[in-house]
């Protein structure tokens, strides 16, 4: 009996240590694998730093350019009959600074 019973100590403490050394290797990859997933989380929630980007106002529109396309405006209006000789006229006159 007393071989038998050193028998079942050597496995029992075989065993033992691979039970330890099991769970360490286990512990240590579930270590890792919380590691990986915050850092992907981190990579993917991260938002970017805000890009700021100059605007310009807008140009002021050419005087002149703006009077003709109001004038273009006032004979297309005649030309539909919208507006009379006479109104085309007085807006022409006004536009012009008559």
């Amino acid at each position: 009996m007393p071989g038998l019973m050193r028998g079942m100590v050597r496995t029992a403490a075989v065993v033992g240590t691979a039970t330890a050394t099991r769970n360490a290797v286990n512990r240590r990859q579930a270590e890792k694998n919380v590691a990986a997933y915050s850092n992907a989380v981190n990579q993917t929630y991260q938002t970017p730093p805000p890009q700021y980007v100059e605007v310009m106002p807008p140009a002021a529109p050419d005087p002149a350019e703006d009077i003709i396309t109001q004038l273009e405006r006032l004979g297309a209006l005649r030309a539909q009959g919208i507006l009379t000789e006479e109104e085309f006229a007085a807006q022409k006159a006004r536009l012009m600074g008559m």
